[in-house]
This record gives C-alpha cells, structure tokens and sequence, in this order.
C-alpha cells in the first residue's frame, strides 16, 4: 500500500458517526473531574490529524552527531471519555515504510499518565510504559529499559507548542538520568480541516 493511501485510510480513522460521538460526549460529561494537577485533557492539544518531520539519531549513546530525517503523519483519537488517547503513525524512512501505535492512558487516582508505543514491525511485544505527568505544558514520562544489554532510563516529552505545532522527543541516560542524550525528535504540523 503506498504511503498516500496509507495516509488517506489514516485521516479517515476517528470513528464519527453522530450516534457514537453523541455518546461519547455524554461519557465524558459524567466521568469524574480529574484532580487539579492533571486532567483527562492534557492531551487535548494532540487530537486530530498531523504530518510528522522525523530526526532521528543513527546511534544511540555512542557520542554520533548523525541524524536520520524522514516524514510521517499521524492521526490522535480520544477514547473511553477522554482517560484514553490513541494514535496510529505511519512514516518513510531510508529503510522503508514504518508503522506504529500510541497508547496513553490516564489515571485520576494518581494523577499520571502511563505512555506506551507498538511497532508494527512487532507486533507481540508493547514496551514498557512511560509514567508521568505535565508541568508547565510538558508531559514528561520516565521508564527503565535495556539498551544493547545495558540498563537505561528513557524520557519522553510532549508539548504543545501552538495550536497548530507539538513536540515529542525521546532521551536515554545510561547513568541513572544525571545525563541525557536526545536521540529522537518529533516535530507535528495540524492537518487542517
């Protein structure tokens, strides 16, 4: 399937029937409000359709100045009243076409959001979720995973950064987060309509 096709199916994705968005907005009327800190609409910002610019580090902790650039789009839906929010990416990199999935899900009682990706290229293994919640505009979620047979933290961030551009960047810190090394940027351009 070509890219543009992909992009078209991606675009078309939110479920918009009239009777199912009347019930999801009647969902979310009676869920409960979320502490004052964090809201079940901190992700707001993200819903809806966007190109991607990619730059991706070639190698991870190795001190390489190297970047990868390719573009995507993805397409962000809210689910389950807004504790949900979904988001299918599809990209071209030098190596072909990509496919993945972003799951975050809200949790009122500790005010964090958990941060999970899928990758189509495999599909039986989700990783470990990033845990955290927005300050001042950021969403920062931390995790413990391996990188190439070594313990890490990784950091992901989300921003808003008008009502048109977001941000989310990834970072690894071999030393227990005193240091952190950005290897991947996304960069998100609102689709209009």
């Amino acid at each position: 399937m070509s890219l543009d096709l992909c992009r078209r199916d991606l675009l078309g994705l939110a479920l918009t029937t009239p009777a199912l968005i009347a019930a999801r907005e009647a969902f979310a009327a009676e869920t409960p409000p979320s502490s004052a800190r964090g809201s079940i609409h901190d992700f707001d910002f993200f819903l809806g359709a966007w190109t991607v610019r990619h730059r991706r580090l070639r190698k991870r902790l190795a001190g390489d100045a190297d970047w990868e650039e390719f573009s995507g789009m993805t397409r962000c839906q809210s689910l389950l009243g807004g504790v949900v929010n979904l988001n299918e990416s599809l990209a071209r990199r030098e190596t072909g076409p990509t496919a993945g999935l972003g799951l975050r899900a809200y949790d009122a009682r500790t005010d964090t959001w958990a941060d999970w990706y899928l990758s189509a290229a495999n599909p039986h293994t989700i990783d470990t979720p990033g845990i955290g919640r927005f300050v001042g505009g950021v969403g920062t979620f931390l995790s413990d995973d391996s990188f190439e047979g070594r313990p890490i933290k990784v950091r992901g961030q989300f921003r808003s950064l008008s009502p048109m551009e977001a941000q989310w960047e990834q970072a690894f810190s071999p030393d227990g987060g005193a240091t952190w090394e950005t290897n991947w940027i996304m960069r998100y351009s609102k689709v209009a309509g």
